[in-house]
C-alpha cells in the first residue's frame, strides 16, 4: 500500500507539470476540452464576421482551414487539423454569390466527411433557395434538391433561422433547428421612445400571422394591406402556349381551343374561367399619426416595401420601419430605400450587409450571434433546445 501511494504521489506531480508547461493550461482551444470543432466554409473575409463572433461567445477558435476560389473559378477547401472522431459545426453565411458558398459548404462537408468527423453540422443561419420551396408552372422545387445535396455532402443536422416556408424541414433527412429572430426584434421594437404610437403592419396576407403574433405580444395594433403589386410572380408567362397555336378546333363548335393538342373529346364543352384582377394596394386599419412597422422574413427586392410605405404615408402615418430577419438588400435596394418614404430598416446580421449599410444609413442590424452559439452548445452538450422556443409561436 506504501508503494502504491508513492506511485500516485509521483504520477499526480507530474500531471501537475505537464499542465503548467501548457500555455494557459489549454492545449488546444479550438477542441475546447470537449471534442468538436467550429469551421467557417467563406472564402470573403465579410463573410466570416459572424463565425468570429459565434466563436467568441463559445470561447474556441475557428478551426484551422483554407477556401479559396483557384483561376478557373473553381473551389478548393483544405483541412488543416485532425477531425477523426470529432463534431464539427460549419458556419456558413450565404453572401450575393450564393451559388459559390454553397459549393464550399457542400466541398467543405464531403472533406470533413472524408476525414473521418464524427457528426457534420451545418449552422446556416439564411438557407438559401427557401423562396423556390413550391412547384410554380413548369419549374422545379429547387429547395428539395439542395437538402438532398447537403445530406449527400455529409451534413448530418442543420441550423438555421427563420426559414421562409416552415415545411421546407420536410425535404431533409436528418434534424433541422429552425431558429427563430423574433426576440431579438421585438426588443428592438420595446427599446422604441415611442412606443404607445407603434402600429403593426403587414406587406401580404402571407404576413399577416407573423405581423399579428408580433401585435399580441407587444399589445399593439395592427395594419394589413390588402392587394397585391400588377406586376408580381403569377402573372409571368410560362411557355403553356408553346408550341405555336394551331387554330384548329375540335369538339363544341362554340369553344376556340389556342391550341392542337389541348383539344377535348368530342361534345365535350369546358368552362371559361374569368381572368384574375388584382385590386389596388389598400390599408385595413388605421395608422394616422402611428409608427407603422412593416414585418417580413426576408427583404432582398425592395419596390413592394417602397410602394407600400408610400401608401402609409399617405393614410398618415408618422414614420415608417421595414423589419425583417434577412436582409439580402440586392441590386438597388439600398438606393431605394434611401430615395423612399422609409425611416429606417431592422434586419439581422445572417446574411452579411456591411457594403449596404455604406450605401443607406437607413439600415440597421440587430446582432443574433447569442442565440447561434448558444444553439450550438446545447447540441453538443446533448441539452434541450426547448430553450430556445420559449414564448416563441407558431406564426414567428
Amino acid at each position: 500500500c506504501i508503494i502504491f501511494d508513492i506511485f500516485s504521489y509521483i504520477m499526480k506531480i507530474l500531471s501537475i507539470n505537464i499542465i503548467r508547461r501548457c500555455p494557459s493550461g489549454n492545449v488546444n482551444m479550438n477542441v475546447a476540452k470537449s471534442g468538436y470543432h467550429v469551421f467557417c466554409a467563406n472564402s470573403t473575409p465579410a463573410c466570416t464576421e459572424l463565425a468570429k463572433k459565434i466563436t467568441e461567445r463559445l470561447g474556441v477558435e475557428l478551426g484551422k482551414s483554407v477556401v479559396y476560389q483557384e483561376s478557373n473559378r473553381e473551389t478548393r477547401v483544405e483541412i488543416k487539423e485532425s477531425v477523426r472522431g470529432q463534431t464539427i459545426f460549419i458556419i456558413q453565411t450565404i453572401p450575393r454569390d450564393v451559388n459559390t458558398a454553397i459549393m464550399e459548404l457542400l466541398i467543405m462537408a464531403y472533406a470533413l466527411k472524408t476525414s473521418c468527423a464524427k457528426n457534420i453540422i451545418g449552422v446556416i443561419p439564411y438557407f438559401p433557395y427557401s423562396k423556390q420551396c413550391k412547384m410554380r408552372k413548369r419549374g422545379s422545387i429547387v429547395c428539395k434538391l439542395l437538402a438532398s445535396m447537403l445530406a449527400k455532402a455529409g451534413l448530418t443536422h442543420i441550423i438555421t433561422m427563420d426559414l421562409h416556408q416552415k415545411e421546407i424541414q420536410g425535404f431533409f433527412t436528418f434534424p433541422v433547428d429552425n431558429l427563430r429572430a423574433s426576440p431579438f426584434l421585438l426588443q428592438y421594437i420595446q427599446e422604441e421612445d415611442h412606443k404607445e404610437h407603434l402600429c403593426l403592419s403587414s406587406l401580404s396576407c402571407r404576413c399577416l400571422f407573423r405581423a399579428q403574433s408580433y401585435a399580441e405580444r407587444l399589445r399593439l395594433g395592427l395594419a394589413v394591406m390588402h392587394g397585391e403589386a400588377q406586376c408580381s410572380e403569377s402573372d409571368m408567362a410560362d411557355g403553356r402556349h408553346s408550341p405555336p397555336c394551331v387554330r384548329n378546333t375540335f369538339g363544341h363548335p362554340g369553344l376556340e381551343l389556342p391550341c392542337k393538342q389541348q383539344a377535348p373529346f368530342p361534345g365535350i364543352e369546358l368552362p371559361i374561367m374569368m381572368a384574375k384582377e388584382k385590386p389596388p394596394i389598400t390599408v385595413v386599419g388605421d395608422v394616422g399619426g402611428r409608427i407603422a412597422i412593416i414585418v417580413d422574413d426576408i427583404i432582398d427586392d425592395v419596390e413592394d416595401f417602397v410602394a407600400t410605405a408610400e401608401i402609409l404615408k399617405e393614410r398618415g402615418a408618422y414614420k415608417i420601419y421595414v423589419m425583417a430577419t434577412h436582409g439580402l438588400l440586392s441590386a438597388d435596394a439600398p438606393r431605394l430605400i434611401e430615395e423612399s418614404a422609409i425611416d429606417e430598416v431592422v434586419v439581422t446580421n445572417t446574411v452579411p450587409h456591411e457594403v449596404q449599410k455604406l450605401q443607406c444609413p437607413k439600415i440597421k442590424t440587430v446582432d443574433v450571434s447569442m442565440i447561434l452559439a448558444e444553439a450550438i452548445r446545447r447540441i453538443h452538450n446533448g441539452e434541450s433546445m426547448a430553450y430556445l422556443f420559449r414564448n416563441i409561436t407558431v406564426d414567428d
